[in-house]
């Protein structure tokens, strides 16, 4: 029985997970003396997290308890854009905190590439932002995924669909 078994490598992220945290940040922001009455305000949109606050130390902070909140909630840090500090009105700074979901060509074709330069008998297709890897035995899949943990790519990576 010559049967394949595949696998996709897709970069998401649980939603619930962040909106968790973005709630938590908030209340952590309410409650905390330092950061008590600097009417800072963090809104979570669908592609992107908007913090508004007083200075850029604030924003630091602020900073911090997000990827603290988001770390126990096993939300990958890689999912964060931070964009530029913008100076808003009245001497308040905002950043626009980007989401990444999917995986780009660029890191698409650099995934095959390393699976095709290192596993001879295992093919890999790019399939709009996700990639399917399918070989003849699941050991040489259970190694591709090791291999892929060991890489640094600029995503976070999810193993789904394992067939």
């Amino acid at each position: 029985m010559a049967s394949n078994y595949s696998f996709d490598i897709v970069s998401d992220f649980d939603r619930q997970e962040l909106v968790n945290a973005v709630d938590q940040v908030v209340r952590e922001i309410k409650g905390r003396y330092d950061l008590k009455d600097t009417a800072t305000t963090v809104e979570l949109g669908e592609e992107s997290i908007d913090v508004n606050t007083d200075s850029e130390f604030t924003l630091d902070s602020v900073q911090n308890i997000l990827r603290e909140k988001a770390a126990k909630r096993n939300l990958s840090q890689k999912i964060f854009d931070f964009g530029k500090v913008e100076s808003a009105s009245g001497n308040r700074v905002r950043q626009e905190i980007k989401l990444k979901k999917g995986i780009s060509q660029d890191i698409a074709k650099q995934i095959s590439k390393l699976i095709r330069d290192e596993f001879k008998k295992v093919q890999a297709s790019i399939q709009g932002d996700a990639v399917r890897v399918t070989a003849k035995s699941k050991d040489e899949l259970q190694a591709i995924i090791q291999r892929l943990k060991q890489e640094d790519l600029p995503v976070a990576l999810q193993f789904t669909n394992y067939r």
